[in-house]
């Protein structure tokens, strides 16, 4: 007699079967809860990343800064021409204001809509030329002015350059950057930065940049009427610059 090949399995080996499906499937289920915790750590690690992006990414440009060990009235006049082009406009730019008082306000440079302007204030930032200097004009619901290293409002790096004016740019909000001058064409080192729209300014200044972080740094600026004023305006510890 032929021995039959559909028998039907006894009750300890269907208890040995069952078990051994029971085991691969929780082996199965591990396996697929492990790929999902890291898939979900990986997505949350991305979204960090991108939603912090403009905070923590960027590396901080480290120069000598050689104006910086000396007295911001000395470098008054310090140059005798505007720098040469040396950012790489294919890079992303920021400048971070750090106060005396420990505020900090970081603000995105358009680089590659006024590409003279920010390599200026790059330049002059790295070499320490604003550290120690003051906002020494800031009206009330019209902006905060500072660069100038004597603190009068008449003080500069020594040269002047053109006006870059961006097309189709406005003077339309608060926080906004940009160069102050004494007519056209007479950029130097001072920069203000917008209290409110101040719309009667467009196409006179060269705008370059906007406030990112540090609104309230930014509020917090003492008012000063460099007419009337009896005290130095506050002072900016220094401005470094970061790449991306």
């Amino acid at each position: 007699m032929s021995k039959n090949p559909s028998r039907t399995p006894s009750v300890s080996e269907k208890r040995k079967q069952e078990e051994l499906r029971r085991q691969k499937e929780q082996q199965r289920n591990k396996i697929i809860g492990g790929v999902l915790i890291v898939l979900v750590v990986a997505a949350v690690f991305f979204l960090w990343n991108r939603n912090n992006g403009e905070t923590s990414s960027g590396t901080e440009i480290i120069d000598e800064r050689p104006l910086a060990a000396i007295d911001p009235a000395e470098r008054n006049d310090y140059f005798s021409e505007a720098p040469p082009m040396t950012i790489d406009t294919a890079k992303d730019y920021e400048a971070v204001i750090r106060m005396a008082d420990g505020g900090e306000m970081r603000l995105r440079l358009f680089d590659d809509e006024a590409p003279q302007t920010v390599n200026n204030f790059v330049f002059l930032a790295n070499q320490g030329f604003y550290d120690g200097t003051t906002f020494h004009r800031v009206l009330e619901d019209f902006m905060a002015q500072g660069g100038d290293p004597t603190g009068t409002g008449g003080g500069g790096p020594g040269y002047a350059f053109d006006d870059e004016i961006i097309p189709g740019m406005s003077f339309d909000r608060r926080g906004l950057l940009a160069m102050a001058n004494s007519g056209p064409n007479t950029n130097g080192s001072q920069f203000f930065i917008t209290f409110a729209p101040a719309t009667h300014l467009d196409g006179s200044y060269s705008l370059f940049g906007e406030l990112v972080e540090g609104d309230d740094v930014l509020g917090g600026i003492t008012l000063r009427d460099p007419a009337a004023a009896t005290t130095p305006g506050d002072t900016i510890s220094e401005i470094v610059i970061v790449e991306q």
